[in-house]
């Protein structure tokens, strides 16, 4: 298996285990529990877990100093996404919140345009509207009822934080880095921002009920450190761009476990909305690399001449 099809493998796996993250912090809200507290335990959690699997693998904890700042500052964006994200679950539904989110790629096109240079395509302006306008149908739903203002500005305060992330790992010091490493200290830095909200709020809950952190050690686990460690992984073997588009991933689980185990309800607009902005952003991050394939699949069925003879 050659670098490239492990990294677009790693990046399904990482884009649908993050997509979990409403099946696990969902009921944790049910039981009382804030985002802090619920992000505080998973970032706890999941580090050991990465730990481990680093110490397992033979790797060293010894980091250069010119890594520590970028880590730091990966390790906020990261966090910064986490709570944003946990926190328009209060205002809407997760699958529309996780569908906001997936507007990151578009993002990443953007920062790459104006700080990397990359050209601004035709194509590009285009899918933004495309993606704008899908925003629009789910932000206002067929009986007038509109979105939470604030819960749609935290999911794209949460696109914006891991947009800055993807960019951030593949333009910096640690895209050498080994990605186990990487992503503990990520986790080890994103973890003060809740230490330090917890301590200012003075209040962290825990769960009620044993089961419950059987959710915890599994928001620790696949959303976190296997989405996570998979991300970085397959940013440093294809890329920014192509790790971005399986992102629809995210969406596409989130909303499956909205539909079918919380009971969300999702509208014929929405859906039209939901479609819309993943067709958009799949677009934008394929760019030119989709039209040879189209060409050649359209080339295996050639157009036969039409006999004109009656």
């Amino acid at each position: 298996m050659n670098n490239k099809v492990k990294g677009y493998i790693l990046g399904a796996v990482a884009a649908a285990s993050y997509g979990m993250n409403p099946l696990f912090a969902l009921p944790l809200y049910s039981d009382g529990m804030d985002a802090d507290s619920v992000l505080f335990f998973r970032y706890l959690l999941a580090i050991p877990i990465l730990g481990i699997m680093l110490k397992a693998r033979g790797r060293s904890f010894k980091i250069e100093k010119k890594q520590v700042f970028p880590l730091i500052i990966m390790g906020f964006m990261v966090a910064l996404s986490s709570l944003a994200l946990f926190l328009s679950y209060n205002y809407m539904d997760a699958g529309i919140a996780s569908t906001l989110l997936f507007i990151y790629p578009i993002i990443v096109a953007l920062i790459m345009t104006f700080l990397y240079k990359e050209k601004l395509t035709f194509q590009t302006i285009f899918c933004l509207f495309i993606a704008l306008s899908g925003i629009a149908l789910m932000y206002k739903s067929g009986d007038g009822s509109t979105l939470s203002f604030i819960g749609t500005f935290f999911a794209f305060l949460s696109a914006l934080s891991y947009a800055i992330y993807i960019v951030g790992v593949n333009q910096s010091s640690l895209k050498e880095m080994a990605t186990l490493k990487v992503t503990f200290y990520v986790l080890v830095f994103g973890l003060f921002l809740f230490v330090a909200r917890i301590l200012y709020n003075g209040n962290i809950v825990m769960p009620s009920h044993w089961y419950l952190w059987v959710n915890l050690f599994c928001l620790a686990l696949f959303p976190t450190a296997i989405s996570f460690l998979c991300t970085t992984s397959a940013i440093q073997y294809i890329g920014s761009t192509p790790t971005a588009i399986l992102g629809a991933l995210e969406s596409v689980t989130a909303i499956f476990f909205g539909v079918t185990v919380f009971g969300e309800v999702l509208t014929v607009r929405e859906s039209i909305g939901v479609v819309m902005i993943i067709a958009a952003v799949t677009v934008v991050i394929a760019g030119g690399k989709i039209t040879k394939p189209l060409i050649r699949f359209r080339k295996m069925f050639p157009r036969l001449p039409i006999n004109r003879s009656k």
